[in-house]
């Protein structure tokens, strides 16, 4: 008997949002825990410095940068897997490389114990961090995306948004939760506590990834074995260039904002004198508030189209840069809470869009390789990196302008792609779609939405 499709099936439909919601959420917790204990601790612990009380900062936050270099060799990777044995055995990779990695970074001694070898180990297991990040990505968006309706694709699509999102919020309340608990000791062995706790995570994100089918797209698509090619990272070059490029200039504003907001945030309210227990929960809100729009946003492009939405996150993102800092700059708590809010509505209106509109603009046998390559290669540039160079902007000028004209700057890159090669042309055998997410030819993913 033909198993019924998803599509189909409400109830089926149900569980694969769900599954893919709490198996992101769990992955990302593993990454953003890194992403936010380096801006509060691990550079005292790992990178000691008896200089500027930056520096040590800096050099952790090198450490992100580096787990964000190594997501599109992740991204290759688990794509090549993905696209040929299945988008399932590719989640199951990431979700044991991450919780491997993260659980390891609990248990590693202290520059103060070990010397250099302290910081070597840590960089190395954010390298395996980095890898399975870039492959996570792709495979949570396509267990959805593959499996729903298109013309509620934006919408449920979105979700696997939410779970990134979720992921900080759990990071984040794990991380002050340890720090309420440990008091004095948070420095000396507290904040292990959230790294250690990833065993658990891990143990129910391979219960739940077990439990998923193979995708409907996937297993149309492989019935027919020279549908799959050899090399699907080739196939994608010379097919789909032009899409790989523009969802890399899509990701500048919202890769670089999130992790300007969600890290360095951090940072520089310490710089301004305004408490971490201030500033974790004005981020835990503000991502909140974030994975919430993120649903109203994948929503109304089913309606409107994805790219006037994406537009106006990106634009949002662009008058909000210098007014966010102009209130951290306050130090008062409802000024903060408000800064991150509306920043955080902004990159929703980006983030929440992404899933369907990536999806749309590769064809099923490539899908999950050009999905990586163009979403981790940006992440690598903007994410990783705009923390640190902010950072060391901060510690050579003392002042917020440098940083909110580097974000703006990012926004202006996804502006222009938006405005001037939003239109790329589509893929040899695909077919036709009106921009909102629904085919004029048929409800199939293979669409490039413009």
């Amino acid at each position: 008997m033909t198993r019924k499709s998803t599509t189909e099936d409400p109830s089926a439909t149900r569980r694969v949002v769900i599954a893919s919601v709490a198996g992101n959420m769990m992955e990302w917790y593993d990454f953003f825990l890194y992403t936010t204990a380096a801006a509060l601790v691990l550079g005292q612990v790992f990178f000691p410095s008896g200089g500027h009380p930056l520096l040590g900062t800096i050099a952790a936050l090198a450490g992100h940068a580096v787990g964000f270099a190594a997501r599109p060799v992740g991204g290759l990777i688990f794509g090549h897997i993905g696209d040929r044995r299945g988008r399932k055995a590719a989640l199951m990779g990431t979700l044991s490389l991450m919780g491997a990695a993260t659980f390891c970074m609990g248990l590693l001694p202290a520059y103060s114990t070990a010397g250099l070898l302290s910081p070597v180990l840590l960089v190395l297991l954010r390298l395996l961090q980095g890898m399975a990040a870039g492959g996570e990505w792709g495979g949570g968006v396509l267990i959805i995306t593959e499996n729903v309706p298109a013309e509620r694709r934006g919408f449920l699509a979105s979700f696997s948004s939410c779970g990134m999102g979720l992921g900080f919020v759990l990071s984040a309340l794990a991380l002050w939760i340890a720090e309420q608990v440990s008091g004095d000791g948070f420095l000396a062995w507290g904040w292990r506590l959230p790294f250690l706790a990833s065993a658990v995570i891990f143990v129910v994100g391979i219960y739940i990834r077990r439990n998923l089918g193979e995708t409907d797209s996937f297993e149309a698509d492989t019935t027919d074995a020279k549908s799959t090619p050899h090399s699907p990272l080739r196939e994608v070059l010379r097919r789909h260039p032009r899409q790989v490029l523009f969802a890399m200039a899509l990701r500048f504003a919202d890769s670089g904002a999130s992790y300007i907001f969600m890290s360095f945030s951090l940072v520089y309210g310490a710089h301004v004198g305004i408490s971490s227990t201030v500033l974790l929960w004005a981020g835990i809100v503000g991502m909140l508030v974030d994975s919430a729009m993120m649903v109203v946003f994948g929503r109304l492009s089913d309606k409107v189209g994805r790219r006037p939405v994406y537009l106006a996150g990106a634009t949002g993102m662009l008058l909000w840069a210098a007014p966010f800092f102009l209130l951290m700059d306050t130090g008062q708590p409802a000024a903060v809470w408000a800064a991150f809010i509306v920043g955080h509505i902004a990159i929703a209106a980006m983030i929440g869009v992404q899933p369907s509109y990536f999806s749309e603009l590769f064809s099923t046998s490539t899908r999950y390789s050009g999905m990586a390559l163009g979403h981790e290669l940006s992440s690598a540039i903007a994410g990783g990196l705009s923390p640190v160079v902010a950072t060391a902007l901060l510690a050579a000028t003392g002042h917020f302008l440098p940083v909110a004209l580097l974000t703006m700057g990012m926004a202006v890159v996804t502006l222009v792609a938006l405005v001037f090669f939003a239109h790329v042309p589509k893929a040899q055998g695909d077919t036709e779609s009106d921009g909102r997410g629904t085919d004029r030819a048929e409800e199939d993913v293979d669409t490039p939405v413009a």
